[in-house]
């Protein structure tokens, strides 16, 4: 049975990986500090898959720490998530992701060279193409720049992979480029646990919706977009999910070294007006919500080419936007009904 590292694996795309990678017949190794994710996501993990996965609490920063876990584990790869992100959070505390997510890769590529690993997945952005002004935007599209310290340390540790496996002729890597990841499992027993006020759009959809925040309020009706409001391709983490077993299983029929970049998206645009619309229409319930100011970091339009996933990889989404929102719903409620 092949062993991953999942670094990051207690948050809301890891779990949901070690899901997948568990029913994919490899054992996920969880390494996560709990610093962005809560612990309840173990018991919705043994529910899913009959046990708790293997679990580390140490930052991915401490480099003594990760020798320690791959010593012991001696695994066949690593799928690294650890990684502050929260674009407006980033504006406004940049040193903390300069120094947590360059580091933390820092860190795995230095542990891994150790001990003799040499499969990395790393876990990507679609930020890294700024404020791009062609679109669909593919793989070899021209990064416009970073609009958010965020954005910027996606771009440093891609670049990061890129050189290091130049230099190390026995590293393979994938870089995978998230576009909006949303929605939850559809046992409604993981999802998305933000900590505090929720970064992202469908949180604070669903806390609104449920009458635990006053209303959302969205970033700006004044874009060159169909409605004023920012448009974004919002894929299922179900989906998500999936490619990274998949991009796993190229990886290994690979030839080294190896760096290669996929996107991972829908290949649809939608608004944010129309996100909260729909979520109304397939839920039932009202969205409270009013226009505010544009938010720094913030980009117009974004939206993925995927056929390079679909060719090499085989990989394609398979849920709906309805989909999504209708699972981010069901999770809601049943985080409500396990706090009664």
């Amino acid at each position: 049975m092949k062993k991953v590292i999942v670094t990051g694996g207690a948050g809301f795309i890891g779990s949901h990986t070690c899901v997948e990678l568990v029913a994919a017949g490899m054992e996920p190794v969880i390494v996560d500090d709990f610093r962005n994710s809560d612990e309840r996501v173990l018991q919705g993990l043994a529910k899913i898959i009959g046990r708790v996965p293997k679990l580390h609490r140490i930052d991915c920063t401490d480099e003594k720490a990760l020798d320690q876990v791959l010593k012991v584990e001696a695994p066949d790869g690593v799928i690294h998530f650890a990684a502050d992100k929260a674009v407006g959070e980033s504006v406004r505390d940049p040193l903390k992701y300069y120094g947590n997510n360059i580091g933390s890769l820092v860190a795995v590529l230095r542990s891994m060279a150790k001990h003799g690993v040499k499969d990395i997945v790393f876990s990507s952005s679609c930020t890294v193409y700024g404020d791009s002004d062609q679109l669909p935007v593919t793989e070899s599209t021209p990064p416009a720049g970073a609009a958010s310290p965020y954005g910027y340390t996606k771009v440093v540790c891609e670049r990061m992979l890129r050189e290091t496996s130049a230099s190390d002729l026995a590293l393979r890597a994938v870089l995978l480029r998230y576009f909006n990841p949303i929605g939850a499992h559809p046992s409604a027993t993981i999802g998305e646990l933000p900590i505090g006020t929720p970064n992202n759009l469908v949180p604070f959809i669903t806390q609104a919706a449920a009458g635990l925040r006053e209303r959302l309020t969205v970033f700006g009706n004044d874009y060159d977009t169909p409605d004023g409001s920012c448009l974004r391709d919002y894929i299922h983490v179900v989906d998500l999910a999936k490619a990274h077993v998949r991009a796993l299983g190229w990886m290994g029929d690979q030839k080294a070294p190896l760096c290669e970049t996929f996107n991972l998206g829908t290949g649809n645009g939608n608004s944010v007006l129309e996100v909260v619309r729909l979520f109304e229409e397939v839920n039932g319930v009202k969205v409270p919500h009013v226009i505010g100011p544009r938010r720094a970091g913030d980009v117009e339009a974004m939206y993925a080419d995927t056929k390079k996933s679909a060719s090499l990889l085989g990989w394609r989404t398979e849920l709906s936007l309805a989909d999504s929102l209708r699972d981010a719903w069901r999770w809601q409620l049943a985080l409500a009904k396990g706090q009664k």
